[in-house]
């Protein structure tokens, strides 16, 4: 465990760099010995100088769910991170990743709205599915305040899951999707750029992956912080296809079978 002292300096230390799009060291370079509660009370850290900047938590986001990314960070475990109203972007809006991100990687989610709460421990995906009042095709447009994306889970863990900005299409009913065996296509200035299903999200393993899984993982893992997922709040629910970076240009489509299709453009 990391000395108060150290988790106020490195919640500082990223807040400032959000602000800034500058880039740190590594925390876990730094900071050797720093853990996953560590990396929770930094994140805790920025969100909490962010709120007094007069933002508002919108809802939540689940990260490293895809079998690649935790390949990359060597972990089998989620994170999860919080959603600001200023990171929220609505269909027709242009992402302005030029001005307010430092290495932006844009990755195809599926996003629900609750309708009801959800607090764990103890959450089932029946009362995740009943809890869920819409579900919208998604862009998530990640970044890293760590330098060069050279991160552990620690580190995406403390910069806020790695969050950057986000946009939502239009919001379906979910009754009588199967969200595991929906079919996600991404394009990129035109031209086809990946595929993936609902079960590549949180494993990669197909018989066990889903973007309900997801937001069960979440209520429950949430739970054991002592708080709760809230009616209304918007979740992202991890990518379902890889990565990819994105420059000020750069526009990029998503299709979601049974739930729509979104259009994102950078600037």
């Amino acid at each position: 465990m990391l000395p108060d002292a150290d988790i106020a300096r490195f919640s500082n230390e990223l807040y400032e760099a959000l602000r800034s799009r500058t880039t740190v060291a590594p925390l876990t370079d730094r900071a050797p010995d720093i853990t996953v509660d560590d990396a929770y009370a930094i994140s805790r850290g920025i969100l909490e100088r962010r709120l007094a900047d007069g933002e508002r938590v919108v809802g939540k986001k689940i990260g490293v769910t895809s079998a690649p990314v935790q390949d990359m960070l060597d972990v089998r475990t989620p994170d999860f991170g919080f959603l600001t109203d200023t990171m929220h972007f609505e269909i027709g809006q242009e992402l302005p990743i030029g001005r307010e991100l430092i290495q932006p990687r844009a990755e195809g989610e599926l996003a629900f709205r609750l309708g009801r709460d959800l607090t764990g421990p103890g959450v089932t995906d029946e009362q995740t599915i009943a809890a869920i009042d819409a579900v919208m095709p998604c862009f998530e447009i990640v970044d890293s305040r760590i330098v060069d994306w050279k991160i552990r889970y620690e580190d995406t863990v403390a910069d806020n899951a790695s969050s950057g900005l986000y946009i939502i299409g239009e919001p379906v009913s979910p009754a009588g999707l199967d969200l595991a065996e929906a079919e996600m296509v991404v394009e990129k200035n035109g031209a086809f750029l990946s595929r993936g299903t609902g079960r590549e999200a949180l494993t990669g393993q197909p018989r066990l992956g889903s973007p309900v899984r997801c937001v069960t993982w979440l209520a429950n893992t949430l739970g054991q912080y002592g708080i709760e997922l809230k009616a209304g709040e918007i979740i992202l629910s991890g990518s379902l296809v890889p990565l990819e970076p994105v420059v000020p240009g750069d526009r990029m489509t998503v299709r979601v079978e049974g739930v729509g299709a979104l259009d994102a453009v950078f600037v």
